[in-house]
């Protein structure tokens, strides 16, 4: 077998495996959804206003 498509073959093989795993990723892992609360202060919040202005 020539090097080039012997080289060609394994990064195929290994591009298909990666397409795998991504593709059961997506099918078997369920994320998980919650809620995300932040506090800003409210000396942050007039800074931004007084630059939309």
């Amino acid at each position: 077998m020539p090097t080039l498509f012997r080289f060609l073959l394994i990064v195929g093989i290994l591009a298909g495996l990666v397409y795998a795993g991504m593709v059961a990723l997506v099918t078997y892992v369920e994320p998980e959804q919650r809620e995300i609360i932040q506090t800003i202060s409210p000396s942050r919040l007039n800074k931004d206003l007084a630059k939309d202005k």
